[in-house]
């Protein structure tokens, strides 16, 4: 399936592949420097970016300190200190790379003069970072047979981060390895250290200098923009007490200031209590409105493309594709002649119905990627990276020009749906070659059925086994009948593209029927969701 991807490779994918042939594109990538620190002089931590040092890493070669004796397959005879500065080394380049992607985003959406043409150097930097974050992974997990450390993953405020502990101190820990860390890949860890004549004791050695600190940075960064906000707001209601406390609109009545609900509460309002929401067909309010209901479709949206994708962790500088499911659906006119409902689901019980053009997408992963193993998305997803690596001939997404090309070619033909597609928006402004730049020139639609559940699906109000709403993909999908009740959610992305477009039809048919959604009080025509443009 990877391979009709490949057909009609646009000009520009070309050009990059010649460029590979020649000399590494991550390399070619580090030419846009200068764009770049022109207009991002400093990182998502407000600390100002050495773009010197960004052009000296070898972003296709890899930017790590290196496993000591990573020729051995145990290495048995590594030294502690080597291993512990290794590790302390790429933490501390992860932490600076880390910042500058995080910043490349924002920047280069609202770089409205169009000083940076292209996007692949923050590609470039995450492609290198993936590596990175797998050599920390290894020397984490080799640090435990030496009997170094025992680690585990452990929840610190807005993510989790990797706890490092004196081995003798931390026997206890149990390792949910709830993402990218598999830490040992052997059912019995002892036996296979005794194996490989690793260190039989715990050794004693420095910790402090080499802890995870991406919790601490996530945590600290969403406090500033916090902070950021609540002086944007104060600044705004400020100037609108100086400057509009007497000032009438055209229309005679009192501008009043706006409420803090995001509502505009107030407006209008001699109380003050805010304007009244408009009532669905049951006469309960809808929800409020949030950023997310920019992805809501229209009423007019027909042909579009259901994507998902599986991945090895959650965070595309550090993880890698595996599995992208698509396929088509039309939700109004009639599915195309020629396509049949033959189609066989990995789920049997799925019927095809009114989908067309399935298909399913398998990549592999580094070998250290495999080598360490991921039991987490082993039991989510049925997929076990161990048997992914490059010596199986599967290509990885990242190293796949003319797949990355072929998937964007799709993408922009009709509007794209996911479920939470924030999600594949930031792999894909990652991974995808080109898809940055055609989304920031408006070629690319999306739309979101996680919203579509939030605000139109009354099944999702908030409850005290759900404080936010139930607006899974599972439950969702069951709600619009498009999942038996006694099945749950696959987590393959064929299977869960499927479930998530049948919902969507479904559930766009039972809200025109009742005058609701896109039909309904705010409701907005043409096919809706998210599609950026040049700010003129």
């Amino acid at each position: 399936m990877a391979d009709e991807l490949t057909d009609g490779m646009a000009p520009s994918a070309v050009g990059e592949q010649q460029s590979v042939d020649e000399q590494a594109w991550q390399t070619v990538a580090k030419q846009d420097i200068g764009q770049w620190a022109t207009s991002m002089p400093k990182d998502a931590d407000g600390n100002a970016i050495d773009w010197q040092w960004v052009a000296s890493l070898d972003l296709a070669g890899g930017v790590g300190a290196g496993v000591p004796n990573a020729g051995a397959p145990a290495a048995p005879d590594c030294d502690a200190q080597s291993v512990h500065d290794a590790l302390k080394a790429d933490y501390a380049t992860r932490d600076r790379l880390e910042a500058i992607i995080a910043q490349c985003n924002s920047t280069f959406m609202t770089d409205f003069d169009r000083l940076i043409a292209s996007y692949r150097l923050p590609r470039a930097l995450a492609y290198a970072n993936r590596r990175l974050n797998d050599e920390i992974n290894t020397l984490i997990s080799l640090g435990e047979r030496m009997r170094l450390w025992k680690a585990s993953r452990e929840k610190q405020g807005r993510t989790t981060a990797v706890v490092l502990r004196p081995y003798a101190d931390a026997s206890h820990l149990h390792n949910s390895n709830q993402g990218s860390l598999p830490l040992l890949a052997t059912d019995d860890g002892a036996q296979a250290d005794d194996a490989a004549g690793l260190a039989a004791q715990p050794v004693a050695i420095e910790l402090d200098d080499i802890q995870d600190r991406t919790a601490v940075i996530l945590n600290e960064r969403a406090e500033r923009r916090k902070n950021q906000r609540f002086q944007k707001h104060a600044s705004n209601t400020s100037m609108s007490r100086a400057n509009l406390s007497q000032v009438t609109s055209p229309g005679g009545s009192r501008v009043q200031e706006s409420g803090g609900n995001g509502l505009n509460g107030g407006l209008g309002s001699s109380t003050g209590s805010g304007i009244s929401r408009p009532l669905d067909a049951n006469g309960k309010p809808y929800p409020q409105p949030d950023w997310r209901d920019a992805y809501l479709p229209g009423r007019d949206v027909d042909t579009v493309m259901g994507i998902d994708i599986e991945t090895t962790g959650t965070d595309p500088a550090r993880d890698y594709i595996i599995d992208v499911g698509f396929e088509f659906m039309n939700m109004i006119s009639p599915k195309p002649a020629g396509h049949n409902n033959a189609y066989g689901y990995e789920q049997r019980y799925y019927e095809a119905g009114d989908a067309y053009g399935q298909a399913r997408l398998s990549f592999g992963v580094t070998e250290r990627c495999a080598q360490l193993g991921n039991p987490f998305i082993l039991q989510l997803t049925g997929i076990d990276v161990r048997a992914r690596g490059p010596q199986t001939g599967m290509r990885m997404f990242d190293e796949w020009p003319q797949a990355q090309t072929g998937l964007l070619s799709r993408l922009s033909q009709q509007p794209y749906v996911a479920h939470n597609a924030t999600f594949e928006h930031g792999w894909f402004m990652l991974n995808v070659a080109g898809y940055a730049e055609s989304y920031r020139a408006g070629h690319i639609t999306i739309i979101d059925t996680m919203p579509m559940s939030r605000q139109w699906d009354p099944g999702s109000a908030p409850s005290e086994g759900h404080p936010y709403g139930d607006n899974t993909l599972d439950s969702y999908a069951k709600r619009q009948g498009a999942l038996d009740l006694s099945r749950k959610e696959r987590h393959l992305g064929l299977e869960d593209a499927h479930i998530m477009l049948v919902a969507m039809k479904h559930h766009l048919a039972s809200l025109k029927a009742e005058g609701r959604g896109p039909w309904g009080a705010g409701g907005k025509g043409g096919v809706g969701g998210k599609c950026c443009g040049r700010r003129r």
